[in-house]
Protein backbone atom coordinates (compact mmCIF):
# COMPACT_ATOMS: atom_id res chain seq x y z
CA UNK A 1 0.00 0.00 0.00
CA UNK A 2 1.36 3.41 -0.99
CA UNK A 3 1.13 6.07 1.69
CA UNK A 4 1.16 9.77 0.84
CA UNK A 5 2.97 11.65 3.58
CA UNK A 6 2.68 15.44 3.74
CA UNK A 7 5.45 16.64 6.05
CA UNK A 8 5.45 20.30 7.10
CA UNK A 9 7.36 22.52 9.47
CA UNK A 10 5.27 24.56 11.90
CA UNK A 11 4.42 28.19 11.22
CA UNK A 12 6.42 31.15 12.50
CA UNK A 13 6.70 31.96 16.21
CA UNK A 14 8.13 35.04 17.88
CA UNK A 15 11.25 33.03 18.66
CA UNK A 16 11.68 32.43 14.92
CA UNK A 17 11.04 36.08 14.09
CA UNK A 18 13.51 37.34 16.68
CA UNK A 19 16.21 34.81 15.81
CA UNK A 20 16.09 33.11 19.20
CA UNK A 21 16.96 29.49 19.88
CA UNK A 22 13.80 27.39 20.00
CA UNK A 23 14.18 23.70 20.65
CA UNK A 24 12.30 20.93 22.36
CA UNK A 25 12.18 22.83 25.65
CA UNK A 26 10.41 25.91 24.26
CA UNK A 27 6.65 25.48 23.85
CA UNK A 28 5.91 28.66 21.92
CA UNK A 29 2.70 29.76 20.19
CA UNK A 30 2.46 30.78 16.55
CA UNK A 31 2.64 34.53 16.01
CA UNK A 32 0.31 36.37 13.64
CA UNK A 33 2.44 35.62 10.61
CA UNK A 34 2.54 31.95 11.63
CA UNK A 35 -1.24 31.85 11.89
CA UNK A 36 -1.51 33.44 8.45
CA UNK A 37 0.91 30.87 7.03
CA UNK A 38 -1.25 28.11 8.51
CA UNK A 39 -4.40 29.55 6.89
CA UNK A 40 -2.70 29.82 3.50
CA UNK A 41 -1.48 26.25 3.73
CA UNK A 42 -4.96 25.04 4.63
CA UNK A 43 -6.59 26.94 1.77
CA UNK A 44 -4.08 25.54 -0.70
CA UNK A 45 -4.25 21.94 0.48
CA UNK A 46 -7.73 21.53 1.97
CA UNK A 47 -8.68 19.39 -1.01
CA UNK A 48 -6.30 16.63 0.06
CA UNK A 49 -8.05 13.53 1.43
CA UNK A 50 -6.16 13.65 4.74
CA UNK A 51 -7.18 10.73 6.92
CA UNK A 52 -4.88 11.24 9.90
CA UNK A 53 -2.61 13.90 11.36
CA UNK A 54 0.51 13.49 13.47
CA UNK A 55 1.98 16.42 15.42
CA UNK A 56 4.76 16.83 17.96
CA UNK A 57 4.04 17.37 21.64
CA UNK A 58 4.75 21.10 21.19
CA UNK A 59 1.70 23.29 20.64
CA UNK A 60 3.06 25.22 17.67
CA UNK A 61 2.61 22.11 15.51
CA UNK A 62 -0.99 21.52 16.61
CA UNK A 63 -1.80 25.20 16.03
CA UNK A 64 -0.35 24.94 12.53
CA UNK A 65 -2.84 22.22 11.52
CA UNK A 66 -5.79 23.59 13.51
CA UNK A 67 -8.00 24.16 10.45
CA UNK A 68 -7.60 20.52 9.45
CA UNK A 69 -8.36 19.42 13.01
CA UNK A 70 -11.62 21.38 12.93
CA UNK A 71 -12.78 18.91 10.32
CA UNK A 72 -12.59 16.15 12.91
CA UNK A 73 -9.64 14.39 11.33
CA UNK A 74 -8.10 11.98 13.88
CA UNK A 75 -4.75 13.13 15.20
CA UNK A 76 -2.00 11.96 17.52
CA UNK A 77 0.86 13.67 19.31
CA UNK A 78 4.20 11.90 19.25
CA UNK A 79 7.45 12.92 20.93
CA UNK A 80 9.30 11.44 17.97
CA UNK A 81 8.32 14.58 16.06
CA UNK A 82 9.63 16.98 18.73
CA UNK A 83 12.44 19.36 17.85
CA UNK A 84 15.99 18.57 18.92
CA UNK A 85 16.94 19.93 22.33
CA UNK A 86 19.47 22.74 21.99
CA UNK A 87 20.29 22.46 25.69
CA UNK A 88 21.55 25.55 27.52
CA UNK A 89 20.93 27.80 24.51
CA UNK A 90 17.16 27.33 24.31
CA UNK A 91 15.11 30.47 24.73
CA UNK A 92 18.11 32.73 24.23
CA UNK A 93 19.06 35.14 21.47
CA UNK A 94 22.02 34.16 19.32
CA UNK A 95 25.03 35.90 20.86
CA UNK A 96 28.37 35.79 19.08
CA UNK A 97 29.56 33.14 21.52
CA UNK A 98 26.41 31.04 21.18
CA UNK A 99 26.58 31.24 17.40
CA UNK A 100 30.20 30.09 17.45
CA UNK A 101 29.30 27.11 19.64
CA UNK A 102 26.28 26.25 17.49
CA UNK A 103 28.40 26.48 14.33
CA UNK A 104 31.03 24.23 15.89
CA UNK A 105 28.53 21.45 16.56
CA UNK A 106 26.86 21.74 13.16
CA UNK A 107 30.33 21.46 11.59
CA UNK A 108 31.02 18.39 13.73
CA UNK A 109 27.75 16.80 12.58
CA UNK A 110 28.67 17.47 8.96
CA UNK A 111 31.96 15.67 9.63
CA UNK A 112 30.00 12.63 10.82
CA UNK A 113 30.22 13.25 14.58
CA UNK A 114 26.46 13.01 15.09
CA UNK A 115 26.95 11.53 18.56
CA UNK A 116 27.88 15.01 19.88
CA UNK A 117 25.45 17.47 21.47
CA UNK A 118 25.45 21.04 22.71
CA UNK A 119 25.71 21.19 26.53
CA UNK A 120 22.59 19.59 28.07
CA UNK A 121 21.14 19.08 24.60
CA UNK A 122 20.37 16.13 22.31
CA UNK A 123 22.46 14.59 19.58
CA UNK A 124 21.04 13.94 16.11
CA UNK A 125 21.31 10.25 16.96
CA UNK A 126 19.15 10.79 20.07
CA UNK A 127 16.49 12.42 17.90
CA UNK A 128 16.61 9.62 15.35
CA UNK A 129 15.93 7.08 18.10
CA UNK A 130 12.73 8.93 18.95
CA UNK A 131 11.85 9.13 15.26
CA UNK A 132 12.24 5.38 14.79
CA UNK A 133 9.47 4.79 17.34
CA UNK A 134 7.26 7.31 15.53
CA UNK A 135 7.97 5.78 12.12
CA UNK A 136 6.90 2.37 13.37
CA UNK A 137 3.57 3.85 14.46
CA UNK A 138 3.24 5.70 11.14
CA UNK A 139 3.88 2.70 8.93
CA UNK A 140 1.60 0.46 10.97
CA UNK A 141 -1.32 2.88 10.68
CA UNK A 142 -3.86 1.89 8.01
CA UNK A 143 -4.38 5.39 6.56
CA UNK A 144 -3.05 6.19 3.09
CA UNK A 145 -2.96 10.02 3.28
CA UNK A 146 -1.27 11.47 6.33
CA UNK A 147 -0.32 15.02 7.35
CA UNK A 148 2.70 15.35 9.67
CA UNK A 149 3.79 18.57 11.39
CA UNK A 150 7.22 18.76 12.96
CA UNK A 151 10.24 21.09 13.35
CA UNK A 152 13.22 22.22 11.30
CA UNK A 153 16.19 20.26 12.61
CA UNK A 154 13.99 17.27 13.43
CA UNK A 155 12.77 17.23 9.82
CA UNK A 156 16.31 17.27 8.49
CA UNK A 157 17.18 14.26 10.63
CA UNK A 158 13.98 12.43 9.71
CA UNK A 159 14.37 13.03 5.98
CA UNK A 160 18.00 11.95 6.00
CA UNK A 161 17.09 8.70 7.71
CA UNK A 162 13.99 8.00 5.60
CA UNK A 163 15.84 8.66 2.34
CA UNK A 164 19.00 6.74 3.29
CA UNK A 165 21.30 9.73 3.57
CA UNK A 166 23.99 9.68 6.26
CA UNK A 167 23.08 12.03 9.11
CA UNK A 168 26.18 14.04 8.23
CA UNK A 169 24.31 15.17 5.08
CA UNK A 170 21.04 16.18 6.75
CA UNK A 171 21.59 19.85 5.94
CA UNK A 172 20.83 19.19 2.26
CA UNK A 173 17.16 19.15 3.33
CA UNK A 174 16.22 22.82 3.45
CA UNK A 175 13.23 24.01 5.40
CA UNK A 176 11.28 27.19 6.10
CA UNK A 177 8.29 27.88 8.31
CA UNK A 178 5.37 25.98 6.79
CA UNK A 179 7.27 24.55 3.87
CA UNK A 180 6.06 21.19 2.56
CA UNK A 181 7.76 17.91 1.74
CA UNK A 182 5.51 15.42 -0.03
CA UNK A 183 6.78 11.88 0.25
CA UNK A 184 5.42 8.46 -0.53
CA UNK A 185 6.12 5.21 1.22
CA UNK A 186 5.86 2.44 -1.35
CA UNK A 187 5.66 -0.40 1.14
CA UNK A 188 9.42 -0.90 1.14
CA UNK A 189 10.97 2.56 0.78
CA UNK A 190 10.39 6.31 0.97
CA UNK A 191 10.57 8.54 -2.08
CA UNK A 192 10.30 12.32 -2.30
CA UNK A 193 7.87 14.11 -4.64
CA UNK A 194 8.05 17.71 -3.36
CA UNK A 195 11.02 19.36 -1.70
CA UNK A 196 10.63 22.38 0.62
CA UNK A 197 7.62 23.61 -1.40
CA UNK A 198 6.46 27.13 -0.43
CA UNK A 199 4.26 28.10 -3.37
CA UNK A 200 1.25 28.31 -1.05
CA UNK A 201 3.03 31.14 0.81
CA UNK A 202 3.86 33.23 -2.25
CA UNK A 203 1.46 36.04 -1.30
CA UNK A 204 2.96 36.60 2.13
CA UNK A 205 6.67 36.09 1.53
Amino acid sequence: MIKNLYLIRHGETEYNRRGMVQGRGIDADLNEKGKKQARYFFEHYKHLPIEKIFVSTLKRTEQTVSEFLKRGIPHEKHEGLDEISWGIHEGKAFSKEAHQEYSYYVKQWRMGNTHLALPQGETPEDVMKRQKAFTEVLLNSPEKNILICSHGRAMRILLAWWLNYPLSQMDVFEHHNLSLYHLQHTGSMFRILKHNDRRHLAQIE
